[in-house]
């Protein structure tokens, strides 16, 4: 999946075609501004379909030299299969349109820059054949702008600084000096410069502190980071919610489930005590009979153990004194050894 900043490396470049006139200063060569630039198709696949698409493709007219092709490639790590589609690009480019094809790859790590830089020729050592050597920007070449004034002069190479030292200790001074400069820059200048390094900078550290300057020094803007910072706000905010409302919820849920509880324990309850009763009840009869069938055969109750039988609440033991108070010879008889 393409990442914001593999977009932002090649297409600040389509925003300004000039920039790579006063970039190429910084790269050795010396290729003269633009009097004229037209964004070019960039699907290079053939008729055949072998699907090959370059990032940002340009024609390029210049007053002295005459017209060519620039092709730009952003490259955010070392890749085997790249110096190959490289030399495809440039030889297809060179055959469709009859320009000269210059190619640039935009890097913002260092040993991807030194990789990219390295001639790959596509023949044997002795038969080079075609060589390709693109002309490599990245943290080891771009210019460290940290002074607004010079950010100021031109805003579109401080942003490109800004993007290919995005995970360099030297970013944030220069953000800083970039933002600084902005202030003064009308709406639709600094829109777009401050889209492009948002996304140049990626998920690196350095975004917050970008994001930080954009809502301090640039109020006004209220497009890409201001939409990124409303977005973080609104999970942080929808988690604080979420946490509100689950405790509202589970009261809630509570007091509903403590009615249907005390509905179903009050059952319960009921049925138990409706079955105390009745053995309370059967007990009591049961009590009566013993001392009925004593009072029958005419033996003496004491009051002990008259208290014993009509305080005896177990069916069973009562039943058992009911047969023995039929053949005892004393009262006494009947409730011994229980």
């Amino acid at each position: 999946m393409v990442s914001p900043p593999h977009e932002a490396m090649h297409r600040i470049f389509q925003h300004d075609p000039g920039l790579f006139s006063r970039v190429s200063r910084f790269l050795g060569v010396d290729i003269p501004a633009p009097v004229k630039a037209t964004a070019l198709p960039t699907d290079l696949t053939e008729t055949n379909p072998v699907e090959r698409r370059v990032d940002t493709l340009l024609r390029l007219e210049t007053a002295d030299q005459g017209s060519f092709i620039l092709a730009v490639e952003a490259q955010g790590k070392k890749h085997p299969d790249k110096p190959a589609s490289w030399a495809y690009y440039t030889a297809y480019l060179w055959t469709k349109y009859r320009l000269p094809t210059a190619l640039l790859v935009v890097c913002q790590d260092p040993a991807t820059a030194r990789w990219a830089q390295q001639p790959v020729s596509c023949g044997p050592p002795q038969l080079p054949t075609l060589t390709v050597q693109p002309l490599v920007a990245g943290p080891h070449n771009m210019p460290v702008i940290t002074d607004p004034e010079e950010a100021r002069a031109d805003l579109v190479l401080a942003s490109l600084a800004a993007i290919t030292h995005a995970a360099e200790p030297d970013v944030d001074v220069i953000l800083k000096a970039l933002s600084t400069a902005l202030r003064d820059a009308p709406e639709d200048v600094a829109k777009p410069l401050i889209e492009f390094t948002a996304q140049g900078l990626g998920k690196r550290p350095a975004k917050n502190l970008w994001r930080n300057l954009v809502a301090v020094d640039l109020s006004f803007y209220t497009s890409y980071l201001a939409e990124e910072v409303r977005a973080e706000v609104r999970k942080e905010v929808r988690a604080e919610v979420r946490q509100e409302v689950r405790a509202e919820v589970r009261q809630e849920v509570r007091a509903e489930v403590r009615q249907e509880v005390r509905a179903e324990v009050r059952q319960e309850v009921q049925a138990e005590v409706r079955d105390e009763a009745l053995t309370q009840g059967e007990a009591r009869r049961a009590a009566a009979d013993v001392l009925a069938v004593l009072a029958e055969r005419g033996l003496p109750v004491s009051d002990a153990v008259r208290e014993v039988i009509d305080g005896c609440d177990d069916p069973e033991t009562l039943s058992r004194w009911l047969r023995r108070a039929v053949t005892a010879s004393t009262a006494e008889d009947v409730v011994s050894g229980a």
